[in-house]
């Protein structure tokens, strides 16, 4: 895997497949490049796709320092992009790497052609914060609950029977498991400190804001929010899906973002 150095040295673990326009994925909090497996092989099909282990996860360098913020892996993103000889990419992020394309897109507006924001947030001080009852779940102490739990905020409980019916119980969106604690940590500060409210209005790039109607992790009230933020944005709610609508309702959403991405700059 080739690696990038960041602008404080750390190397940044990526991955290119496919041919096309660049597009970047950004993936979720505490989670490697690993989030998009699902789908990635759909839009290499159609773009030359770039996936990053963030700082702390994956092959990706995990340093025990101030370093992670959401800014601060934009700067990382775009470390990347210089180092696989990309100008200029759509972006795509989910969950944190929402969070994370926010910036990248509001700060480096020649770098983006056109940005998807998939459930994510502006961050606290403005966006609408997962209620109490979430919070109580994944933090009780039986960790064999609180796994349930975030299962069941990631996905419909038809499709979690039906995968564990057919016996598959591994999924890419539940966190690295070889993260080391201060990573895991420090990203969860991270995406809690995000805050590009101010930013948003600067970005350029036609955007299109992805969220499923039923997800309770990072609420759907987030998705008008920040599309009446963004100058010209567009909202698409997908009906029934949860935090990881991407995944399960693949059919849906994979066409929806590629035809919204292969749009002429004059649309």
């Amino acid at each position: 895997m080739p690696h990038a150095p960041a602008p404080d040295g750390t190397p940044l673990s990526y991955e290119v497949r496919g041919s096309g326009e660049p597009l970047v994925l950004l993936s979720g909090q505490a989670n490697s490049r690993r989030w998009w497996d699902p789908v990635v092989a759909d839009f290499a099909r159609v773009f030359r796709v770039v996936t990053l282990d963030w700082r702390g996860t994956g092959e990706s360098g995990r340093p025990d320092t101030d370093s992670y913020s959401t800014r601060g892996f934009a700067d990382d993103v775009a470390a990347v992009l210089a180092d696989a000889g990309i100008g200029r990419a759509h972006v795509y992020g989910t969950s944190m790497g929402g969070r994370v394309a926010q910036w990248f897109a509001a700060e480096r507006p020649a770098s983006v052609a056109r940005l998807v924001l998939g459930c994510t947030s502006p961050g606290a001080p403005h966006g609408v914060e997962r209620g109490p009852e979430v919070r109580r779940a994944l933090a009780q102490p039986d960790q064999d609950a609180a796994g349930r739990a975030l299962r069941e905020l990631m996905y419909t409980p038809a499709w979690l029977a039906a995968r564990e019916a057919a016996g598959q119980t591994e999924f890419a969106t539940l966190g690295d498991p070889s993260m080391p604690g201060h990573a895991r940590r420090r990203h969860l500060r991270a995406s809690a400190r995000h805050d590009a409210w101010d930013a948003l209005p600067r970005i350029e790039a036609p955007t299109l804001v992805v969220h499923g109607s039923d997800d309770a992790f990072n609420p759907a009230a987030n998705a008008p929010l920040l599309a009446e933020r963004i100058p010209d944005a567009r909202v698409r709610m997908i009906p029934g899906a949860r935090h990881a609508y991407f995944e399960e309702f693949a059919e849906v959403a994979t066409p929806l973002v590629v035809e919204f991405l292969q749009r002429g700059e004059d649309e």
